[in-house]
């Protein structure tokens, strides 16, 4: 699940949005009541849902997209004045007030979105997997869906990546050889 960071330099404007997306379901990382405190929670933790709520005058929307385009999900919750001085079609906008399940459904929109942008394997964890799969196939005499499937669910259960699953795999049939 993406994680969420609020920005506001309203209180009570960051509370309610806390309450209310905590309440749906989503995981608030972190509240932020300035740009640079945002700038700073994203260095951290790079790949997040960013909401933002009104004007911040050190924090123009343009910018952070331009900054940190490949690791945020930007939404901005402002008057109309405002989203209308922002540029970047990768914000998403709602104009004040918004209802809470407009929130809601941009949130996790942009949720989806952001999970679908993470990467996949790389060359050489695919490598290490197709190994393992290969070696399941000989020693358990599996179809190539079925040892996929089978590590799959096994790394899931154990709460491990599947190519250190696979690692696994391969240490122990090297250790038996």
């Amino acid at each position: 699940m993406a994680r969420i960071v609020i920005v506001s330099s309203s209180e009570d404007s960051r509370s309610k949005l806390a309450g209310l997306l905590t309440s749906s379901g989503f995981q608030v990382f972190r509240s932020c009541s300035s740009g640079s405190e945002l700038r700073r929670a994203l260095n951290e933790s790079e790949d997040c849902v960013v909401v933002m709520v009104g004007f911040l005058p050190d924090c123009k929307p343009d910018e952070l997209v331009w900054d940190y385009r490949d690791s945020i999900q930007l939404l901005l919750i402002a008057k109309q004045q405002v989203l209308e001085n922002t540029e970047s079609p990768e914000i998403f906008r709602l104009t004040l007030p918004a209802s809470g399940q407009a929130v809601i459904g941009a949130v996790e929109m942009l949720s989806q979105l952001h999970r679908m942008r993470l990467p996949r394997r790389t060359g050489e964890s695919k490598d290490v997997v197709n190994r393992a799969k290969a070696v399941l196939m000989k020693q358990k005499g599996l179809s190539e869906p079925e040892a996929h499937r089978a590590m799959q669910q096994y790394a899931m259960n154990h709460g491990m990546k599947m190519a250190d699953f696979a690692m696994r795999i391969l240490e122990k049939s090297e250790e038996a050889q």
